[in-house]
C-alpha cells in the first residue's frame, strides 16, 4: 500500500532532514507534503477536498469531471478544488492531463503543544 502522509513543519524543519538525509545516503521510506502551520494544512484540506482525496485514493488518473461524478458534485467546484490540490501539491497531473493521487492511503501528523 503506497501511503502519503500529509505533515505540519516548517521549511527549515524540511530542509534539514534532506540534508540530514543527503548526508547520510537514507532516502525516506514514505511520501510526505508537508505545510507550513496548522492552519495552512485545513485551508488547504477543506472538508469536500478531504472528499474528493477519499474517492481518488487507488483510483488511478481521472478526468475532472469523472472526479466531479465519484463525489457527486458540480465540474467547475471540484476543478476549483482540484486546481487548489495541484497547486499545494497533493494532486498530480497524469501523462495524459488527467488528475491523479497516487496513492492507496493518507495519513495526517501533526503536533498540538502549549505555547
Amino acid at each position: 500500500m503506497k501511503t502519503v502522509i500529509l505533515e505540519v513543519r516548517s521549511l527549515k524543519e524540511t530542509l534539514a532532514e534532506a540534508a540530514r538525509a543527503m548526508d547520510t545516503g537514507c532516502s525516506q521510506p514514505e511520501a510526505r507534503i508537508a505545510f507550513a502551520t496548522p492552519e495552512l494544512l485545513w485551508e488547504v484540506l477543506t472538508v469536500r477536498r478531504w472528499e474528493l482525496l477519499k474517492a481518488l485514493c487507488g483510483a488511478g488518473p481521472v478526468s475532472i469531471r469523472e472526479a466531479a461524478h465519484c463525489v457527486g458534485r458540480d465540474t467547475k467546484a471540484v476543478h476549483r478544488d482540484v486546481t487548489a490540490l495541484l497547486k499545494a501539491g497533493v494532486l498530480s497531473h497524469a501523462p495524459d492531463d488527467r488528475i491523479e493521487f497516487p496513492f492507496d492511503a493518507v495519513k495526517v501528523e501533526f503536533l498540538l503543544q502549549a505555547a
